[in-house]
């Protein structure tokens, strides 16, 4: 997943998106990754899971993935085929959670200010340098230390300790 040069369209939100935001409590009798992404963002647009298309990106403002700690809220974004969520802040418990579960989120003040709706960006998730193609830009996140993206790379936590230990399979 870490790859070099991903790019796709930015979908638009603002600060304080909640994981009920992200994914409904009504939504939560299932934990399967695919019908989870069926409904995703869907209170806060909801046709956004039919427009967007696999690769694209969210760019948010503050506090990005607040409220409730369910980890469905990130499984459901990745599951939508999202290349990662750039915002100005995320809350600390998504961060985790996303990290988890394998899905790349990256923090930018000035790439969540600037970047506009529909323009095209560019992700390097390995030195965390975001090109909005649109605009001719270019904004720095901070990159994930070694070990997180060898995390993302894997999939996720638990696929990335089983690499490491073949006897926790």
């Amino acid at each position: 997943m870490l790859t070099h040069g991903r790019s796709g369209h930015v979908w638009k939100f603002g600060n304080n998106i909640d994981t009920d935001l992200i994914i409904p409590a009504r939504y939560l009798t299932t934990s399967d990754p695919v019908e989870l992404a069926k409904n995703a963002m869907e209170d806060a647009d909801p046709e956004w899971a039919d427009k967007m298309n696999p690769g694209d990106f969210i760019v948010a403002g503050d506090n990005f993935g607040c409220g409730s700690s369910r980890e469905h809220a990130p499984i459901a974004l990745k599951a939508t085929g999202l290349s990662a969520v750039i915002a100005r802040s995320f809350a600390r418990i998504f961060y985790r959670n996303a990290i988890n579960i394998g899905f790349p989120i990256l923090e930018s003040p000035e790439a969540a200010e600037e970047i506009k709706e529909g323009d095209e960006i560019e992700v390097d998730l390995t030195s965390g340098t975001i090109k909005d193609l649109t605009s001719g830009k270019t904004y720095q996140a901070q990159p994930f230390p070694e070990f997180m993206q060898k995390i993302i790379k894997a999939g996720g936590l638990i696929k990335y300790l089983r690499q490491q230990h073949p006897q926790l399979r």
